[in-house]
């Protein structure tokens, strides 16, 4: 053999060995120092019989994250692929950070979805969403229930469970639900984040978007199994930073721009979902009423239908605290230790 063919043979290796990357893991973490590891070490237990990437993009955090991923990395180099970030995008701006740093350099067929602060629960995870994907070649997305932890003491439901068994979903449920989608159940196509749009970029936040795109790119499927625990009153969430200065104008600045982003989906479309776009539009209005305790905007006659699209739990507490408010504050006491108002 020549050293050309050698040379040729070692190139078509190394290309089958990229290409047998079935699924590319998208982390991202900022100060995630006391949660990363357990993320890591869920994604590290999945059993496959196909081969996956690890792609951690750390958004400059300020403790020990980088830290830990570096340890992660030297024991599994060829497969945790991390970007340390030197300077924070989100501040500047860049809130989809996936699509900016993850999804180009993503080598799998599949890209599944999960934050520093969340994990997998389901060593089978992968592998039965891959399963799946693999038999519907029609299906853009798929994912599943999740359970939630929570940081404080809360009276809630503690899962994620948008429907009630395994089901296709169609994309105008997609775009407006009553009950989030976990973002450590996603599992969609790379091929379709190729062409992503600039409302996906400005969007405020990234799994709403990718949602409703892949959703206007093929079927999605809801597998009504617990395989992730959503992390909730972590410091550095979402959540957390929304309640920071002025929540309810936080909430206005973040549906309005929300509602940019879907005029840009609906423009991407031709208008073809422009109703549940709509809906999802209002509902936004709704949960702004709710989340600040405006419970007589929230029961207006034209938001009705989201209210009785509430579990039993969260009904029965809003009307006791519309009934009886200084019984609601005492009993809120009682459970967190303080009046949190």
């Amino acid at each position: 053999m020549t050293m050309d063919e050698k040379a040729a043979g070692r190139a078509g290796a190394a290309e089958n060995q990229e290409e047998a990357v079935a699924v590319s893991v998208s982390c991202i973490t900022f100060n995630h120092e006391a949660f990363i590891a357990r993320a890591l070490d869920s994604f590290l237990m999945q059993k496959t019989n196909f081969k996956y990437e690890i792609l951690v993009y750390d958004d400059a955090s300020t403790d020990r994250t980088q830290e830990i991923i570096r340890e992660y990395e030297k024991r599994y180099p060829d497969i945790i692929k991390p970007y340390y970030q030197t300077e924070n995008q989100y501040s500047q701006g860049k809130y989809n950070v996936e699509g900016f740093f993850n999804y180009p350099r993503a080598k799998g067929r599949y890209i599944a979805m999960c934050d520093g602060d969340d994990y997998w629960t389901d060593e089978n995870k992968l592998q039965l969403q891959v399963d799946y994907m693999e038999a519907h070649p029609e299906c853009a997305m798929c994912l599943h229930a999740a359970v939630i932890e929570t940081q404080e003491k809360a009276v809630q439901s503690l899962e994620i469970r948008p429907y009630k068994k395994n089901r296709l979903i169609t994309a105008e449920e997609v775009i407006d639900k009553p009950s989030n989608y976990p973002t450590a159940s996603l599992l969609f196509r790379t091929e379709y984040t190729k062409d992503l749009q600039d409302y996906y970029y400005v969007s405020p936040v990234g799994d709403i978007p990718i949602q409703i795109h892949m959703a206007a790119k093929g079927t999605v499927y809801y597998m009504d199994r617990k395989m992730s625990v959503y992390q909730q009153g972590v410091s550095v969430s979402w959540s957390a930073l929304m309640k920071q200065g002025n929540y309810k104008q936080n909430l206005i600045d973040h549906h309005n721009a929300m509602k940019v982003m879907y005029r840009g989906f609906s423009k991407e479309t031709n208008g073809k979902y422009d109703r549940a776009i709509q809906r999802a539009c209002r509902r936004m209005d709704f949960l702004t009423h709710i989340n600040v305790k405006e419970y007589k905007e929230a029961l207006a006659p034209g938001y009705r239908s989201f209210y009785k699209e509430l579990d039993f739990r969260t009904r029965f507490f809003i009307k006791f605290e519309m009934r009886a408010p200084w019984a609601y504050r005492t009993l809120r006491k009682l459970v967190y230790g303080k009046d949190r108002g």
